[in-house]
This record gives C-alpha cells, sequence and structure tokens, in this order.
C-alpha cells in the first residue's frame, strides 16, 4: 500500500483519537463540575441548618420568588421566619436574607465590602480620604446649585404639561439628580439636563440595573464566559463600556482643566475639594495612593450611586405623596409658608420643615430605593440569640422587608398611622440610625 493511500486512514485515526481524548477530558470536567456542585451544595445546608426556610426545589431553589410576587412572598417569610432564612436561587446558590435589625448589627458590624466593593484596610483609606469631600461646609454652598437644576426640571415639566400628556418622570429626575452630582461633586460645567449625549448613560445604567437582577436568577448565566456569549451579556458589556467612558471622559476633562494654573489656585482656595479633586490631588501628591483602576470605580460608585438611587428615592416620594393627597396638601402649605410663591430654598429652611421631612423619611421606609444590601462573609459570626454563620456565606441585608418588618414597625404597611402617632417617631428614628446602613454598588 503506498505513502498516499496510508495518509489519511492516520488522519482519520488522528481525529478519532483526539475526539476520543476530548471526550474522556469532557466527561472528566463534568464530573468535577459535578462533585463541586455537591460538595458546596452540602457545604451550605449544614451552614444553614440552625435556619428554617419555605420548602424549595434542591435544583432550581425557591421557584416561588422568581417572579414579579417576589416582595410579597419576602414578606410572608417575615411572619414565619423572625430574623431572617436561607433564600436557595437553585442547586448550590444560596443568600442568608435578613431583616431584623440585632442581626443587621452584627453583620454591618463586621468588615465587609464597601465604599462600595472595597475591603479591609483600603476601605478604612478611601473613606478617610473622601470625607471631607461630604462637610456640612461642602453641602450648605451647593443648595442653589441643587435648586437651579431641580427649577430646571420643572420648568422642563411645565412645557410637557401644558401639551396635555402623561409624564413619565423617573428619566426627568435621573437627569436632574446626574445635574446636580456632577456639578456639585466633580465640577461640571454646563447642564446635563440639556445635552442630550447624557441620556445615553442613563439609559446604559437602567440596562445594568435590569441585566444585573434578570443575572441572578439565571443559572445558565452566573459563568462569565457563558454570560459574554448571551444576547444579556452582550448588551451588559455594551452597557458597561458606556458607564465607563463617560466616567473616563468626566476624570479626562477635569485633569485638562487642572492643566491651568489659574484653575489650580482657585481650587486650592476653597476651604474644602471636591470629591473628584479630592481623589486627583491625591494622586499628584502620591503617585501609589490611587490606581488608575481605583480613581475609576470610586468615581463609578459615587456618579451611579448619587444619582440613580437618589432619582429612585425622589420618585418614589412623589408616588406615596400622590396616593396621599392629603399629606401632600400638608407639605405644600408647609413649603409655601416659607418659599412664598418665588424665594428659592436655602439651608437654613431645611431644618423648618419638620413634616415634609417626616414625609420623605416615611415614603423612603415604604419604598427604600436601595432595597436590598448582598455582603460575603470574611469572618464567622454569631447571632444575639446563638445561632452561627460560618465565613464565606453569602448575606443580603432586606432593606424593604425590615421597613415592613412589625417587630420594628406598627402597622408597617400604613403610612397613615405613622403620622397620626407623632411620639412613635423619635424612637423609629432613632432605632434606624444605629443599623449604620449603607450601599453596595455592584461593578
Amino acid at each position: 500500500m503506498s505513502v498516499s493511500a496510508l495518509s489519511p486512514l492516520r488522519f482519520a485515526g488522528s481525529i478519532s483519537g483526539f475526539l476520543q481524548v476530548a471526550s474522556v477530558l469532557g466527561l472528566l470536567l463534568l464530573l468535577l463540575k459535578a462533585v463541586q456542585f455537591y460538595l458546596h451544595r452540602q457545604w451550605l445546608l449544614k451552614a444553614f441548618q440552625q435556619f428554617p426556610s419555605p420548602p424549595f426545589h434542591w435544583f432550581f431553589g425557591h421557584k416561588q420568588f422568581q417572579s414579579d410576587q417576589e416582595l410579597q412572598q419576602i414578606m410572608k417569610c417575615v411572619e414565619n421566619f423572625p430574623s431572617g432564612f436561607p433564600r436557595w436561587f437553585w442547586g448550590s446558590k444560596a443568600y442568608f436574607t435578613v431583616y431584623d435589625p440585632d442581626y443587621m448589627k452584627v453583620i454591618l458590624g463586621r468588615s465587609g465590602y464597601g465604599l462600595l466593593l472595597l475591603n479591609g484596610q483600603p476601605w478604612f483609606q478611601h473613606r478617610r480620604m473622601l470625607t471631607p469631600a461630604f462637610h456640612y461646609d461642602i453641602l450648605k454652598p451647593y443648595v442653589k446649585t441643587m435648586a437651579d437644576s431641580v427649577r430646571l426640571m420643572l420648568d422642563r415639566w411645565e412645557q410637557l404639561a401644558a401639551q396635555d400628556s402623561a409624564i413619565e418622570i423617573f428619566q426627568h429626575i435621573s437627569l436632574m439628580t446626574l445635574d446636580t452630582v456632577m456639578k456639585c461633586a466633580f465640577s461640571q460645567k454646563g447642564s446635563v439636563q440639556v445635552d442630550r449625549n447624557y441620556k445615553t448613560y442613563i439609559q446604559a445604567i437602567g440596562d445594568l440595573n435590569n441585566l444585573f437582577y434578570s443575572r441572578v436568577r439565571n443559572i445558565f448565566h452566573q459563568n462569565d464566559t457563558v454570560y459574554s456569549l448571551s444576547s444579556n451579556g452582550r448588551l451588559a458589556n455594551r452597557a458597561c463600556q458606556l458607564a465607563h467612558d463617560h466616567t473616563d471622559g468626566v476624570i479626562k476633562m477635569r485633569k485638562a482643566q487642572l492643566q491651568d494654573e489659574g484653575e489650580v489656585e482657585k481650587v486650592k482656595k476653597k476651604r474644602r475639594l471636591d470629591f473628584l479633586d479630592i481623589l486627583l490631588f491625591a494622586r499628584m501628591e502620591n503617585g501609589d495612593s490611587l490606581s488608575d483602576k481605583d480613581l475609576r470605580a470610586e468615581v463609578d460608585t459615587f456618579m451611579f450611586e448619587g444619582h440613580d438611587t437618589t432619582a429612585s428615592g425622589v420618585s418614589w416620594i412623589f408616588y406615596a405623596l400622590a396616593t396621599h393627597p392629603e399629606h401632600q396638601q400638608r407639605c405644600r402649605e408647609e413649603v409655601q409658608s416659607l418659599l412664598g410663591d418665588g424665594s428659592s430654598i436655602t439651608w437654613d429652611h431645611l431644618d423648618q420643615m419638620p413634616y415634609t421631612t417626616m414625609c420623605i423619611k416615611e415614603a423612603l421606609r415604604l419604598y427604600p430605593p436601595v432595597p436590598g444590601i448582598v455582603r460575603e462573609l470574611s469572618t464567622p459570626i454569631t447571632f444575639p440569640d446563638g445561632r452561627s454563620l460560618p465565613k464565606g456565606v453569602s448575606v443580603t441585608l432586606s432593606i424593604y422587608a425590615l421597613h415592613h418588618n412589625p417587630k420594628v414597625w406598627p402597622n408597617p404597611e400604613v403610612c397613615t398611622g405613622f403620622f397620626q402617632t407623632q411620639p412613635l417617631v423619635p424612637a423609629l428614628l432613632r432605632r434606624s440610625k444605629e443599623l449604620h446602613w449603607e450601599t453596595i454598588c455592584h461593578e
């Protein structure tokens, strides 16, 4: 037999051998993943053995939470499991959901991933660096800036209202809060609300919010490679790139402005620096203090959290007032008694609106803009009742469930009860302040 005749046979044999090896490796990998799945599931079952939960499927987890009735189902758990319960998303993925204030204090009192994703010493270093940016002396002069941004939004609403059509307020409020943050924290010139380019950023943030929640619920989207190949993964990557490009542009623009000696002198004369200037000057004085990655992460976090959660909170406040017109009228009368028909609000006015302040806080209790906080325990913890959780367990602090927990709030679903029971207000507010809540933004 000639060599030319043997070549196809050898090639076919090599292909067959390769496929056999690939099949064996694939089976071994599948077996390894199955073992990992089983061992991690057994570890979770042991970690949660002290905490009962509603019935769940061994693979699909608590299917009753995977619908538009999620919050209602969680509130049923608040009644049946007073402190917290394990919530299973699928076979080897579960979070311990907490809504008891004493449990929350234990968790928030330990090291975790905060400010908003850092851990340990870097968190404290960044916190020390950034604290001056939120001093009252910084905030007071910005009340006028905030009022100007709101006035611009209201002028736009008057134009739309004249057209006798419904107004979807959330995007308008998002542009207003982003406008405020950009001016107050990032030395932005001009107005975000009249620049159409910023609508792309707002849309990207909205897409990332929606995609995050859908990914958490999809077992097949947990692997980064698999997710990146999906349509949702590609959309998330595009949205992330748009958000990062916006952040990079803000940083680049401010760096360029600080190349002007006149601008630097103006900044140095300030008693306290803006948020972004603190970050940039810290890098100038000590190049190792913040890497480019850390700088962008801090700007991303405060730009995103600073405008998006505020916009959500303001929108829900409007909703709460609209559904309780009697309280809306009292707030209107209180504000008008201070400002008349044309005066702009000042810092001193803020302490002279007790009823409006109370309504705002109650709306944020009923509709918290951040309904939950996720942490991974970096150390084992023991709760006041003696039950404990090991290191490595993921925990969800359910702000929504806490705010509707009858153990903490009498008649939690009835907003009028809160207003009519004035003596309860100071005690409840003190209780909420003890928790030291913080927000975690997922990159």
